[in-house]
């Protein structure tokens, strides 16, 4: 392969012990990979709300303000005390950041498999993306069909996989419906598409006419906008058409997931033929995947005693679940990479400027409809 340099430029996010976060670049010697490892050239990675967790944690970004070291922009801010009792096992860490990507593999250890990746083009999994270059087990990597472009290759793992998780609990735990918010949200679009694929009905929350149109646009069926004034007859009119008993809800914050079990439970109480004062037996469960609204999670309690509201991470489902059905997963979105998990970006920034104020007050407001993507080399 090409010349290397010598050196990798790597983004790195810091808590320091007097409350306040420091993001910033560093040059690390070039890594060389081992036996079953390779070297990848990182092409694009994108900027998922799981990121700017890590990136900015509890920091209060309207403090964020800008310098250079070395020539290379720095971002510092303010961490509230309730965000330092947060991110207390931190301090002092300077962590490396970004969940996937998607490469060229220039380099590789001398085992068979890592000898076999030389030269592809690699989906990646494995965090610390935000770099030129990523060093990590073949099996981190995902191989993709020749001539797959970087963008395509990008996103391969965090929003697939995770929706595609998200019909394969329905079916674990006995469910024959979902219901999903933020569903205009790049996974949103992916789930509407694996459900209208495999005849699992789906009751999509958004909150505002244009992201209904977005989904009309796709063929959803079931759409509700959270904006209007009739929200919650709608709700319940689509979860008593659909049965839905199980929802994922990436807002986290405020009183959408109780409304969502309120409504799982008014659609339920249709069905009842015997009053009972402690409401159904239809168990409801709703898991938070995300939280695009920090706000303490409000639960009016209207919807009787057979339900669950829990978290739900990509990882740990992974572990759980056997060999044939993350294979299955994987393989799903090998074959539909362009088609059913295609990611949209509204805007390609470099690495460099990636630590820009004005880059970081667009992509951290985390709008619907707009996904950044970082091309490492431009």
């Amino acid at each position: 392969m090409t010349d290397l340099p010598a050196t990798n430029l790597v983004m790195l996010t810091l808590v320091k012990p007097e409350g306040e976060l420091e993001v910033f670049f560093e040059r690390r010697p070039m890594p060389e990979p081992k036996a079953h490892e390779v070297l990848v050239k990182v092409l694009a990675t994108p900027i998922n709300p799981s990121d700017l967790g890590l990136l900015f944690g509890g920091a209060d970004m309207t403090t964020a303000r800008a310098a250079t070291r070395d020539g290379l922009p720095v971002v510092t801010a303010d961490i509230p005390p309730q965000g330092m009792r947060a991110m207390a096992s931190r301090v002092g860490d300077a962590l490396p950041i970004g969940n996937e990507g998607c490469g060229l593999v220039v380099k590789a250890g001398d085992s068979p498999e890592a000898q076999a990746l030389l030269g592809r083009t690699v989906a990646l999994l494995g965090g610390e993306m935000y770099a030129e270059y990523r060093c990590l087990p073949v099996q981190m990597c995902m191989p993709l069909p020749d001539g797959t472009d970087p963008k395509d290759g990008a996103s391969c793992f965090v929003n697939p996989l995770t929706s595609l998780a998200f019909t394969e609990t329905m079916r674990m735990e006995g469910h024959s419906a979902i219901v999903h918010t933020a569903a205009a949200s790049n996974l949103g679009q992916m789930l509407v598409k694996i459900c209208a694929k495999d005849g699992i009905p789906l009751v999509n929350i958004v909150r505002s006419a244009t992201q209904v149109e977005i989904l009309k646009g796709l063929g959803a069926k079931h759409i509700v906008n959270s904006s209007d004034d009739d929200f919650m007859d709608r709700l319940i009119a689509a979860i008593t058409e659909t049965g839905a008993t199980l929802g994922f809800d990436a807002i986290g914050g405020g009183k959408l997931a109780g409304q969502i079990l309120s409504a799982m439970e008014a659609a339920a109480v249709k069905r009842m033929t015997n009053y009972s004062r402690y409401g159904s037996d239809s168990f409801k469960q709703v898991y938070i995947y995300g939280g695009l609204d920090m706000g303490p999670t409000v639960l009016n309690r209207s919807f009787g005693f057979a339900w669950s509201l829990s978290g739900f991470l990509l990882t740990p489902f992974m572990q759980k679940a056997d060999a044939e059905v993350v294979g299955r997963m994987r393989q799903r979105v090998a074959d539909e990479l362009t088609t059913t998990f295609k990611s949209h970006y509204s805007h390609e920034i470099s690495l460099v400027d990636t630590l820009s104020l004005d880059a970081v007050a667009a992509y951290n407001a985390k709008r619907t409809g707009e996904k950044y993507l970082i091309r490492p080399h431009g």
